[in-house]
């Protein structure tokens, strides 16, 4: 009976201290740096040294470049990418010479190529009415994605994003992005990811390729005009089972590629709408829909992290009167620095 009691005894403290100790693996797990990163736009001319000032002082530790090529049309095939006509901040020039700065602070890098279409038109619905232009396209297409993977394996870029909301492309031609990966990694040894636009991330089978599952994650939250925090959590509660769904599924870390919320009334309703109309601001709504983001998936391990949509190079940028997707210099700035600051080593 002493030997079972010893036995029993000691059993019942071992359990406890693998409990403990997993406990404590959860936690490191949950709380280990996160990308705290920032969508950086391009401007006309060269990044300088006191722009980082402000990001760094938000506690961010990556940074998406955005390269960006244009289409004059949904029918003319071709992209143009990386001529003079270009901002500086658009085009290879720009991006290697804003690369050098990021790595004097340590800053991560994502390399982010968008395509702009002309009048707005979403890059998700784009198509081509023969395999002809298809052809062409995508032969455009990989020479832009190629230009850019070689420069991010030259400086040794973090992540590089092989795509930017293209549900019909990637859904209607598979082979093409299989061919491209494959080309890809022939020549850049970093992560890859693919932005996703938020209502297609789980109708796409592109991430068994892939480091990460990226999504733009402009999710539909309330359609109240400021919805409480509680409020917004409910409204994350479905979209949340969806990525964990999806992260488990293919066994990968989901990271928003884009997130953010303009400083609007009804903001969380169409969290993506960029109409210029839109009067007024609601500085208070940006902020506390942060504050949910960063409490319901920076927590989790099955998150990377994110990049918020989006910051300005000048350090006057955003402000009070400023109701677009920036939170420079405005409370949800605030929330951001505070958060990030709790997901860094």
């Amino acid at each position: 009976m002493k030997f079972e009691f010893f036995f029993t005894r000691n059993s019942l403290n071992y359990l406890l201290l693998i409990g403990s100790l997993f406990l404590c693996s959860c936690q490191s797990s949950n709380n280990k740096e996160k990308i705290n990163g920032i969508s950086l736009v391009a401007s006309r001319d060269s990044l300088h040294s006191n722009h980082l000032d402000p990001i760094i002082n938000i506690n961010a530790n990556a940074v998406a470049l955005m390269p960006y090529a244009f289409m004059r049309n949904k029918e003319n095939p071709e992209l143009i990418f990386n001529i003079e006509r270009q901002w500086f901040g658009e085009k290879a020039e720009g991006i290697e010479q804003a690369i050098l700065l990021l790595k004097e602070q340590n800053l991560k890098i994502m390399m982010k190529p968008h395509i702009w279409l002309r009048n707005g038109d979403f890059t998700g619905n784009l198509k081509f009415s023969s395999e002809a232009e298809w052809k062409q396209f995508e032969a455009s297409y990989k020479e832009y994605m190629m230009l850019y993977a070689k420069i991010s394996e030259k400086h040794h870029i973090e992540i590089l994003c092989i795509g930017t909301e293209l549900y019909n492309f990637v859904n209607s031609r598979p082979q093409f992005w299989k061919e491209l990966i494959v080309d890809i990694r022939k020549v850049y040894n970093g992560k890859l990811v693919y932005a996703e636009n938020w209502d297609k991330a789980d109708k796409i089978d592109l991430w068994k390729q892939l480091d990460y599952i990226g999504v733009d994650a402009y999710f539909p939250l309330s359609e109240k005009i400021s919805p409480t925090e509680e409020e917004i959590k409910q409204g994350w509660e479905k979209h949340k089972i969806m990525l964990e769904k999806l992260s488990s599924n293919y066994d990968k870390q989901v990271v928003f590629t884009e997130y953010g919320y303009r400083s609007i009334d009804y903001s969380l309703k169409e969290p993506w709408n960029s109409n210029r109309d839109i009067i007024g601001t609601n500085h208070s709504l940006q902020a506390r829909a942060l504050k949910v983001i960063y409490e319901e998936f920076w927590t989790q391990s099955w998150f990377a992290g994110g990049y918020i949509w989006k910051w300005h190079q000048h350090e006057t940028s955003g402000g009070l009167d400023n109701n677009r997707f920036t939170p420079q210099n405005k409370p949800a700035e605030n929330i951001i620095k505070e958060y990030y600051e709790k997901f860094r080593n």
